[in-house]
């Protein structure tokens, strides 16, 4: 058959799916919180075990295998780099009102409806738990507020303005 009714995409391996790396604007430093670095290190931990008793598991030819194998390794690479490149920044000596890197901000929305916020570093946003990054919008309208001061934030709906009820450290 003429390579012309083949597709390349048939004989090669599947490129992995790897989460994207990091893309911070030029010269901002990659803040972690500590417990950001420790479960970073734990997954690397166990990613690199994992990724040991797959490859003593399997033989050479098993594709799936060397796919998961890749995918993997390319996670841990991407958190080696993550590490090697954090500043790990931990609470303020004196945790006094103010919103600062790692705390948890308690707001009022213009709505009443209260929310808590918790800033961390942009490998550990997890916006389920309300962990937002610290580079985010939400959190550029709250570091350096005080409890009792409303901030406004701006969004492409509109402004809301935010009450800051309360300040914790973690």
């Amino acid at each position: 058959m003429s390579k012309a009714f083949t597709r390349e995409s048939d004989d090669a391996p599947e490129t992995p799916l790897v989460r994207p790396a990091t893309a911070l604007p030029p010269g901002v430093k990659n803040l972690l919180t500590p417990g950001g670095a420790l479960q970073l290190r734990q997954e690397l931990e166990q990613l690199t075990a994992e990724e040991s008793a797959l490859r003593a598991a399997t033989n050479a030819s098993d594709e799936t295998s060397k796919r998961r194998q890749q995918t993997l390794a390319a996670r841990a690479l991407q958190i080696q780099r993550t590490l090697q490149t954090a500043v790990i920044t931990g609470p303020p000596a004196i945790t006094d009102d103010v919103v600062r890197f790692g705390a948890t901000v308690r707001v009022r929305e213009r709505s009443g409806e209260t929310m808590s916020y918790r800033i961390v570093g942009v490998d550990e946003t997890d916006l389920d738990q309300n962990w937002v990054s610290w580079l985010s919008p939400i959190a550029k309208a709250l570091l350096h507020a005080r409890v009792g001061q409303s901030v406004r934030l701006k969004l492409p709906g509109g402004e809301e303005q935010l009450e800051i009820l309360g300040v914790s450290y973690e």
